[in-house]
């Protein structure tokens, strides 16, 4: 039987296991290397994504002299030696556990240092946490999709309770949720893995949605977390009270024209999400929001309170993103004070939220300025 994922990749890009990763038997992926001397891009990928993700920059950052490493994360894909179950213990998947994944795979592969960390949608915050951990192995960052507004402030002692944002979204005359707190439930991987579209028309619909060619994606800041704020958000991110992300999606499916026209994802890159998907279920990649829904790892992230991320930094999001703009204010702190030297912040026209992935000559070019620049 043909595999999916090797008949699409790219000559060029290999595959590979790297065993005894912090616990882990971990999927990479690569491009270039075979000189000591090359220096190193790690590549983050987000949910529901794969290493696979980052197919279409990866030769071109081999060409210009990288050794191009994109690691398929925990929870994901073919790297294994996590608990797939939702009664599992999260704290392997909190932050600092996830940097020490890639602290770890870095170490296994006899790298001490890498030029960059790169890091799209939930893979972002990894990549700022990398960063701002070990700034002697991660000497410049780039974050996709999602910006790091810095490290959570510790309580405030006496302050007023915050309004339960998600009881007014339910109170809302449309009621509401928000995503992640659904994506945290006990329902969220059985109402994707089992939809009754099935996963590659799910996937296929969700990869749309948020894409630059479903023409509603037009992007604004939010001025505040309160629901109704919240709420000028598509139903992909905040989304109808009674609905399931499979039944959210499920009307937007492109038509089999709109399929065939569609460059960045044509359909043997599509059957390698879905047979993945379909294999592993969603819940690994679940497990990383119950972490920040549920507050797993926020102590020991709150003792950073106030401190920036201070190597070069680089954002980039697509013009049609609202991954850019979902949490009000984080784009502006990011800019202020989560990163002390933020050295571009572009949003790409004609990108929606996978921006490596329909528009990556122009990724290419902001990444190749950024990582030549002194």
């Amino acid at each position: 039987m043909t595999d999916p994922l090797l008949a699409a990749l790219p000559p060029g890009i290999r595959s590979r296991y790297v065993p005894d990763v912090n616990g882990l038997k971990m999927h990479v992926l690569e491009a270039g290397g075979g000189t000591p001397d090359r220096p190193v891009l790690l590549l983050l990928h987000g949910f529901p994504e794969l290493a696979f993700s980052w197919r279409r920059v990866m030769l071109p950052l081999a060409e210009a002299g990288y050794h191009v490493i994109a690691p398929d994360q925990r929870g994901y894909g073919r790297t294994a030696g996590w608990d797939a179950s939702y009664d599992g213990d999260l704290a392997p998947f909190r932050l600092f556990n996830l940097v020490r994944d890639m602290v770890g795979l870095l170490a296994a592969l006899g790298h001490r240092s890498v030029a960059a960390v790169v890091g799209h949608d939930f893979g972002s915050p990894v990549a700022a946490w990398c960063a701002l951990l070990r700034p002697d192995i991660f000497r410049k960052v780039a974050l996709m999709s999602a910006p790091f507004a810095g490290p959570p402030a510790l309580p405030v002692p006496g302050a007023a309770p915050n309004e339960d944002v998600h009881a007014a979204l339910a109170r809302l005359a449309r009621p509401r949720k928000h995503y992640q707190w659904y994506y945290s439930t006990r329902a969220a991987n059985p109402d994707m893995q089992d939809c009754p579209q099935g996963v590659h028309d799910f996937l296929r619909a969700y990869y749309h949605v948020k894409s630059a060619d479903w023409a509603p994606n037009r992007p604004a800041p939010l001025a505040a977390w309160t629901a109704a704020e919240l709420a000028r958000l598509p139903t992909y991110y905040v989304m109808d009270h009674d609905r399931t992300m499979a039944e959210t999606v499920a009307p937007e499916l492109p038509d089999p024209a709109a399929i065939a026209a569609c460059r960045w994802l044509p359909e043997d890159a599509m059957a390698v999400y879905a047979a993945e998907y379909a294999r592993t279920g969603f819940q690994g990649g679940l497990q990383w929001y119950r972490c920040r829904t549920e507050g797993v790892g926020l102590a020991e992230q709150q003792i950073f309170a106030g401190r920036a991320i201070t190597v070069p930094a680089l954002f980039l999001a697509g013009a049609s993103d609202w991954g850019a703009f979902q949490t009000p204010g984080a784009l502006d702190s990011m800019r202020g004070t989560g990163c002390a030297d933020l050295c571009g912040c572009h949003l790409i026209p004609g990108a929606g939220h996978w921006v490596q992935q329909e528009q990556p000559d122009q990724v290419l070019r902001h990444l190749r300025d950024f990582l030549e620049s002194d």
